[in-house]
C-alpha cells in the first residue's frame, strides 16, 4: 500500500520538474508583475543605465536573440517600455511601446528566447554621452557584454535604437575593426545620423553582410528635409536621416552592391543582397514630424526585427496601427 503513493509521489515531482518556470533570480532578475516577464536593472560606469528584460518561459536550452535598443535622445527606458495611458501620464509613454512590441513578437517567435535590453544614456543622450567620455567606443563594447552575462553562451545579437540610439551602435561599429559575427541584425529606426565614411561604416556594413547571408541591415528613414516645429526649422540643410540615407548611406553601399528601387504608397524602397539590405523611407506628403510615428504607431521594431525573414508581414507591417495592442502593460 506504501509503494503506490509514493510511486505516485515521484510521478507528480517529475512532472512538475518538467512543466516548471525558469528562475533566473541566481543571474539578478527579479519577476515583474508584467506578464511573468523577469527584468534586471544595473548601472554603468560612467552614466548609464540599463534593463534586460526576458521572457516568462526563458529557456536555458534556446538559443538566446538579444535586441538591445539605443535610446532616443531624452526619453527614460520606463517611458521607451511604454504602458497604458491615463489621464495625466506623460506622453512619451505613449509613443514607442517597444515592450509591447517585443511581447507580440514572443507570440511568433518560438525556437528562441526574444530578450530585450534597454540602453539609456545620462544625459538622455548618447550622442552626448560619447562626446563627454574619452573612449567611449569602448566602453559601450563593455556595457554590451556585461548586460548580456548570464544569458548563455548561444547568443545572437541585433543592434537596434531610434533616434540618438543610433550614435551608439555606432560607436560600437567604430570601435571593432569589423562587426562581430554575433551581430545578426542592424536596425535604424530613424537613427542613421551619424553614418559617415569617415568612419568606414559602408565598407564595414558591407563586409559584414557579405560574411554571412543570414545579416541584415534595416533603415527606417522620412523626409524631414522641410518638417517644423514652432514654425522654425528642425533640420539644417545638411542635417536629417533622408540625407543620411539618400545622400550619403545609399549612393556608398551602391558602388558595390546593386539595389531596387520601387515606390509604393508613401515609402519608398530600395532593397538589395536578395533583401539582406532593406531601406525604406516615407516620402511625408503631409510634411508632418514623423520621427516617433515610425517606432510606435507604424509599428516600427516588429518590422525592424522580422522584415527578411517568413514572419515579415505576419508580424505586422510598417503601417498605421498598432498590433501590439494587447501587449500594453497597464501600470507602472
Amino acid at each position: 500500500m506504501r509503494i503506490v503513493p509514493q510511486f505516485l509521489l515521484v510521478t507528480l515531482l517529475c512532472c512538475c520538474a518538467t512543466v516548471a518556470q525558469p528562475d533566473l533570480s541566481s543571474q539578478g532578475f527579479t519577476q515583474s508583475p508584467h506578464f511573468g516577464e523577469w527584468v534586471r536593472e544595473a548601472t554603468f560606469d560612467p552614466d548609464a543605465r540599463y534593463v534586460v528584460n526576458a521572457p516568462a518561459d526563458f529557456d536555458p536550452d534556446r538559443p538566446t536573440q538579444v535586441v538591445f535598443y539605443g535610446l532616443p535622445n531624452g526619453n527614460t527606458i520606463e517611458q521607451t517600455i511604454g504602458q497604458r495611458m491615463y489621464e495625466g501620464l506623460d506622453w512619451h509613454f505613449d509613443i514607442q511601446h517597444i515592450g509591447a512590441q517585443i511581447r507580440h513578437l514572443r507570440q511568433l517567435i518560438t525556437d528562441r528566447n526574444l530578450v530585450v535590453v534597454y540602453l539609456e544614456a545620462s544625459p538622455r543622450s548618447w550622442p552626448s554621452w560619447r562626446q563627454n567620455h574619452e573612449g567611449s567606443n569602448a566602453l559601450i563594447a563593455q556595457l554590451l557584454e556585461e548586460a548580456t552575462a548570464g544569458l548563455g553562451e548561444d547568443q545572437t545579437w541585433a543592434l537596434t535604437g531610434h533616434s540618438g540610439g543610433g550614435s551608439l551602435i555606432f560607436g560600437h561599429i567604430n570601435g571593432q575593426s569589423e562587426i562581430p559575427d554575433r551581430v545578426t541584425r542592424i536596425a535604424l529606426l530613424d537613427a542613421n545620423y551619424a553614418y559617415s565614411d569617415k568612419y568606414h561604416h559602408g565598407a564595414k556594413l558591407l563586409e559584414w553582410l557579405h560574411r554571412n547571408p543570414e545579416n541584415h541591415l534595416v533603415v527606417v528613414a522620412y523626409d524631414d528635409r522641410n518638417i517644423t516645429f514652432n514654425g522654425e526649422r528642425v533640420v539644417s540643410d545638411t542635417g536629417g536621416t533622408y540625407r543620411a540615407t539618400t545622400v550619403r548611406m545609399i549612393p556608398r553601399l551602391e558602388r558595390d552592391v546593386q539595389f531596387e528601387h520601387w515606390q509604393e504608397g508613401d515609402i519608398l524602397h530600395w532593397t538589395a543582397m536578395d533583401g539582406q539590405i532593406d531601406i525604406r523611407v516615407h516620402t511625408n506628403p503631409e510634411n508632418r514630424i514623423l520621427h516617433t510615428v515610425l517606432v510606435g504607431e507604424m509599428n516600427g521594431l516588429i518590422h525592424a526585427l522580422t522584415v527578411g525573414t517568413p514572419l515579415a508581414g505576419e508580424a505586422g507591417t510598417l503601417e498605421m496601427g498598432r498590433v501590439y495592442e494587447d501587449w500594453i502593460q497597464e501600470g507602472d
